[in-house]
């Protein structure tokens, strides 16, 4: 019980971490970032803060890997046998599989444009007019994964709290039952 509830606060809280850094880094970092005078320091530092970032976030996507794993693990019998825990289990790895690839994507696209940061920009995800074909390509890219990566985050978050909700006692009981 006691490694479940470590696996589980570990699991909750890497998942709120994904979460509000990436909605963090949207709003706050890129809107921040927006406003410097210099439209090359606008690429800049939206890139040096999401690269300040990236660190932490690994840790916590690692984090939260290995720790749905220990619960996977625990709990393989109730997967194996409660109506509807493994679709829900394949559902929320796809989503967090899918949203990690999107995290890295982003990642990826950050450091082109931080490679053109010297082009300068209205803002971390908005190109100037003249801007190259890249770099308007990777910052509208971006500005919709900006968004996207929070979506998939919270949508993690919900299914976890899902798995939750099925492993209340009487839930667990009609699940068996249905199965």
């Amino acid at each position: 019980m006691a490694g479940n509830l470590l696996a589980r606060s570990i699991h909750d809280l890497t998942a709120a971490a994904w979460f509000g850094g990436s909605l963090m880094g949207a709003i706050g970092l890129n809107g921040a970032a927006a406003e410097a005078t210099d439209p090359a320091e606008r690429t800049r530092l939206s890139s040096k803060g999401w690269m300040k970032w990236a660190p932490i976030q690994t840790a916590a996507f690692s984090a939260h890997l290995l720790s749905d794993l220990a619960i996977a693990w625990e709990n393989k019998g109730r997967i194996a046998k409660q109506d509807s825990v493994a679709g829900d289990t394949v559902l929320k790895t796809a989503v967090t599989v899918a949203g990690a690839a999107v995290t890295l994507y982003a990642g990826i696209l950050g450091k082109k444009v931080d490679k053109l940061a010297d082009e300068g920009a209205r803002g971390a995800t908005e190109p100037r007019p003249d801007a190259s074909d890249e770099l308007k390509a990777a910052q509208k890219q971006l500005k919709a994964l900006q968004w996207a990566i929070p979506a998939f985050a919270g949508w993690v978050i919900v299914l976890g709290a899902k798995h939750g909700e099925m492993q209340r006692p009487k839930n667990v009981l009609a699940g068996l039952v249905q199965h």
